[in-house]
């Protein structure tokens, strides 16, 4: 099996390559042209399509997850289509994009009642099987580590401007470069209680948070420039919050979905 580790092959040309299998890792594909390809079974995740042309493509049985926004296709734009169906089956969906302090106090009881009721449905599981990803995602309780890591960044860093408030156990995303400093354990086994009591503390510090909210802070920028991360100058302070609540939306939608795929493998 070849390997290429750290080459630049920047406007190398491929043709007649067969590269079934092939694992791309870190790899970048800025204004790279693909023509006759056959990507049947192509599985893509942390990809950034920003851009991208898609023409004369055959999309069947294909399943798209991610963020849509100005997405043509065949001449409609379709993320408005796709954004309005969707709050159609979730009607809380569409007060998660809050714009004023009282907005955010109902998003986040929303949230937190939401999320009684699924933390609920994955007590009931044995707790091997809250370790175990579907489909190459997070397990449910690596799912709440990574919650917990971005309140930690969001709130306690940004707003609250606490350099270092991370747990042991906070999990940053798959993608993310890695920072000195900032504890990365995937492959930590906590129990569900562990990590729920961690949990639980975050949530009452967004929660006191945003109690306290004024649309005047809505309005403001913050700044955190120590070592880790966010690193981030005049940063709006509804941003923080928008990161958070849809982290916490969009999140509990994949643990759902997740659960359901484990019930049904159970």
């Amino acid at each position: 099996m070849t390997e290429f580790r750290e080459q630049d092959l920047s406007g190398a040309h491929f043709e007649h390559v067969r590269l079934q299998g092939a694992t791309f890792s870190k790899v970048g594909f800025q204004d790279a042209t693909l023509r006759h390809v056959d990507l049947t079974g192509l599985r893509i995740r942390g990809a950034l399509l920003q851009k991208s042309r898609l023409r004369g493509v055959e999309l069947i049985d294909v399943e798209i997850s991610g963020e849509l926004e100005n997405v043509v296709v065949n001449g409609v734009d379709i993320a408005p289509l796709v954004d309005a169906e969707l709050n159609r089956r979730m009607p809380e969906r569409a007060k998660m994009r809050p714009d004023d302090a009282d907005g955010f106090r109902e998003a986040w009881a929303i949230l937190e009642r939401l999320w009684e009721g699924t933390v609920a449905r994955a007590e009931t599981f044995p707790e091997e099987m809250l370790h175990l990803g579907v489909d190459d995602e997070w397990s449910f309780i690596q799912t709440l580590r990574h919650l917990n890591f971005a309140t930690a960044a969001w709130v306690e860093r940004m707003i609250l401007g606490s350099a270092s408030p991370w747990h042991p156990l906070d999990l940053p995303w798959d993608e993310a470069p890695g920072w000195e400093g900032i504890p990365w354990d995937r492959e930590a086994r906590p129990s569900l209680d562990e990590v729920l009591a961690i949990r639980r503390a975050r949530q009452a510090t967004v929660r006191g948070v945003i109690e306290s909210l004024t649309d005047g802070q809505l309005a403001t920028g913050v700044t955190r420039t120590e070592p880790g991360w966010p690193q981030l100058e005049d940063f709006p302070f509804l941003e923080c919050l928008h990161i958070v609540v849809n982290e916490e939306w969009e999140h509990r939608l994949y643990a759902e979905r997740d659960l359901t795929e484990l019930e049904k493998g159970n």
